[in-house]
């Protein structure tokens, strides 16, 4: 049985955690605080910028039922994912609204509370810049002074950093001067703006922490146990060693948990008093602390032919990063792999650039980097056909990817992948019939988008041991986050590769104790990189097996094949052993079958020196997607209603399509929410104004839209079964899509997202004001 064509690895294979969940018996982080665990409770700033000028917790530490109060001396090491630019607690300086100053562990929460307000806390207030045209006015504040001495962790070579410019990536490749003085060109420009957008995953962030045998344990609701175990280590002056993290079911993340939030917090506190203790963010402190989606601000510049040649294109990125530069370093990579990706391009000039500002720090969220990105270039691609009188479809038609082409940083893409997508997207969009308005006044538009995302491999270990009932077990870093990786794709793998049910395959909880490295469940990333691992380690418990079998049943373990819980000789039906039998044979002689697998990106060239800054030039997975929906607009309120949705992915292969179906039905409804109606303001403390769900608006039920979906199989993949990742890419091209087709509809240029009603009227009666991005211009 080869990977490419397994017997038994695609099913609708069903959840195995979907009774539970429903019932309400999982047992998230959040349920599993004992009795006798101290509470935890964090102090943050209540100023945007300010020196600290006093801190005084002596008071505090006397009042009742407190434990111990930790702050910026009892952490001393600094971290981040590019610089290592932040620290556990403001130490001299506060840099944004809710940063924290102390942590308390009392008896109770109220307590910890109650304790903290009781912390003397002297601030000098210094000039704060909120928005990134403030960062980068000239002579402004800087939010870090000692920026120079910060300790760069992931070196790129060719990188830009300096005053408020945490990062700066750039592409420069072909002659693009040459490229806009052509006299055969129209020269379209275009700028779009985009808001914050807030996780709103149901269980907030938290940790429970404990001393074990001289060690730290955390049980943690993350997406990177490994992460969380090597940020703690580092901020807490340990070796990575005396850090043990264990994840049970974790309750959503989206990205905010791919990263360390409240861990080090909680194992500082169990560090000071010896104790466990239970650090859990309320919903208003998720929100204001949440590592939103980026705002961001894009301006592109092409020149193009009159029958649709892309000659040349130029564009800027700024993305806020907020205080500190986090995941935002690292996302100035992906432009060139969103905004330059997807259509070919003659000449290229990018930057893309991180910028601090003195507000809540930004980080992962679902197709990071490329929801906005693609926003963008779609809006501007219907402005060039706009500007040179071409179908929409058509002008995509003739430029998208095909076998062969060349991305931004000179990367050959292969297969034909795009443009058999488009028309299999035209042919279910032909069964519509388009409306142009109603009885009702209302206007009606349609649109189709292309995107480009790609799944993130990273390095995976797993090891997986066949047991003596002839079951196996799977042991990785790889967290259950709510996406069915753990539940459906990686069993289905482990079960093909050996011949075993899906259902006979245990994959075991995170445990960093007992796995060995894993980046992390984000990007995409976990059915190609942990299920890649996982076959490695069964085809070295496949061959055990048919060892062991060859010696029982007198064949050689070429005449063998594993199915059906069974080896089978080949061509004699019935004519061999149980797979539990051989597990048995095996332990009593030899010792028990396992086996061990690693992976990681194999990596894919690009072409040198084009690519400045990056940390990686170019992709080993690309994933496309199209997408096509129908919206009615109320010209009266700016209502936007969204009539019909339809999808077209590429999947590479799909193991469980109803899990995929799945995927996207969810992806285009979170996708639905950043287009329309998330909106995240901030005051004039640069405090984010949203505190819950009832100022913070979601999709809610009769928000959601049925999805038509079609998977599109066949693309080249380095997946095990030449399998893609499928959750992160639905929302990639929704905020696109609606746009494009408000645009359609209405007449009128869509440059900012959301598109709530406001913000839609004020477009209808010609009141928006043009885009101020003077700052883009450095």
């Amino acid at each position: 049985m080869s990977d490419a064509e397994p017997s038994n690895a695609v099913v609708n294979f069903a959840r195995r955690d979907a009774r539970d969940k429903l019932r309400g018996r999982t047992r998230f982080t959040v349920d599993q605080v004992g009795p006798g665990t101290l509470h935890g409770f964090i102090l943050r700033a209540t100023v945007p910028s300010a020196r600290i000028v006093k801190l005084d917790t002596s008071a505090a530490r006397k009042m009742p039922g407190v434990r111990a109060i930790v702050t910026a001396q009892d952490a001393p090491g600094k971290f981040g994912i590019g610089i290592a630019d932040q620290s556990l607690f403001a130490g001299d300086v506060v840099r944004y609204h809710g940063e924290p100053i102390a942590a308390i562990a009392a008896d109770t929460l109220q307590q910890a509370k109650e304790a903290a307000a009781a912390i003397d806390v002297g601030l000098e207030a210094i000039p704060s810049v909120l928005t990134m045209a403030d960062a980068l006015a000239p002579d402004a504040p800087l939010v870090h002074e000692d920026w120079k001495n910060y300790d760069v962790i992931l070196e790129a070579e060719g990188a830009k950093r300096g005053g408020n410019i945490a990062w700066e990536a750039t592409v420069h490749r072909g002659d693009i001067d040459a490229a806009f003085s052509r006299n055969d060109v129209h020269i379209i420009e275009s700028s779009y703006r985009v808001g914050r957008q807030i996780h709103m995953q149901l269980e907030p962030r938290a940790a429970i922490a404990s001393c074990e045998d001289g060690r730290i344990h955390l049980i943690a609701s993350t997406q990177a146990p490994w992460t969380v175990k090597n940020v703690t280590a580092r901020t807490l002056g340990l070796p990575p060693s005396q850090v043990r993290v264990t994840s049970p079911p974790v309750g959503g993340g989206f990205g905010v948990k791919y990263g360390c939030s409240v861990e080090p917090y909680a194992a500082a506190l169990a560090r000071a008093t010896g104790q466990t203790v239970v650090l859990i963010h309320s919903r208003q402190e998720e929100i204001q602390t949440c590592l939103c989606r980026e705002n961001a601000d894009i301006h592109i510049r092409s020149a193009v032919t009159g029958d649709g040649q892309i000659v040349g294109r130029e564009a800027t990125v700024l993305m806020d990063c907020g205080a500190y530069g986090g995941e935002q370093i690292y996302l100035t990579t992906m432009t060139a792999h969103t905004l330059g990706a997807g259509y070919r391009l003659g000449a290229v000039k990018m930057t893309s650039r991180a910028v601090y500002t003195n507000t809540a720090p930004n980080g992962a969220f679902r197709a990071c980097n490329g929801v906005y990105n693609i926003f963008a270039l779609e809006r501007h691609t219907d402005e060039i056909c706009g500007a040179i009188g071409m179908d929409p479809l058509e002008f995509r038609r003739r430029n998208v990817f095909g076998d062969g082409d060349i991305g931004s940083t000179g990367q050959v893409f292969e297969g034909n992948v795009l443009g058999p997508m488009l028309d299999r997207m035209e042919a279910m969009s032909k069964s519509r019939a388009s409306r142009k308005s109603d009885a009702e006044g209302r206007l009606y538009g349609r649109a189709i988008t292309v995107g480009t995302w790609f799944v993130f491999v990273g390095p995976s270990a797993a090891t997986v041991n066949l047991n003596p009932d002839g079951s196996a077990t799977v042991v990785t870093a790889g967290v259950e986050i709510g996406q069915g990786t753990m539940m459906q794709s990686l069993p289905q793998i482990v079960a093909a590769k050996l011949g075993l049910r899906p259902e006979d395959i245990i994959v075991k909880a995170a445990d960093t104790d007992a796995a060995g490295f894993d980046v992390g469940v984000g990007g995409g990333r976990t059915t190609v990189s942990l299920g890649s691992a996982a076959s490695v380690a069964c085809d070295e418990v496949r061959k055990k097996i048919l060892d062991v079998a060859s010696e029982m049943l007198q064949t050689s373990p070429e005449h063998l094949v594993l199915q059906n819980g069974r080896v089978e000789i080949v061509g004699r039906k019935g004519a061999g052993t149980a797979v539990a039998n051989v597990a048995e044979h095996a332990q009593s002689l030899s010792g028990p079958i396992s086996g061990s697998g690693s992976f990681t990106r194999p990596g894919v060239p690009s072409m040198p020196g084009c690519a400045a800054g990056h940390f990686l030039d170019a992709i080993d997975m690309p994933v496309f997607a199209v997408h096509e929906c129908e919206v009615a607009v109320d010209p009266d309120t700016g209502h936007v209603e969204v009539l019909s949705y339809r999808v077209v992915q590429d999947v590479g292969r799909a193991l469980n399509p109803r899990a995929i179906h799945g995927q996207i039905q969810g992806g285009v409804t979170q996708g639905l929410g950043y287009a329309l109606h998330e909106e995240v303001t901030l005051n004039a403390d640069g405090q984010i104004s949203q505190s819950g769900f009832g100022s913070y608006r979601v999709p809610l039920a009769q928000d959601v839209v049925p999805v038509e979906i079609v998977l599109h199989e066949g693309a080249p993949s380095i997946g095990p079964f030449g399998t893609k990742g499928a959750g992160e890419v639905p929302i990639l091209n929704v905020g696109a899509t609606i746009a494009c087709a408000v645009a359609n509809a209405t007449g009128k240029n869509v440059q900012e997202l959301p598109l709530t009603p406001p913000r839609v009227l004020a477009l209808m009666l010609d009141k928006t004001e043009a885009l101020d991005l003077r700052h883009m211009c450095l």
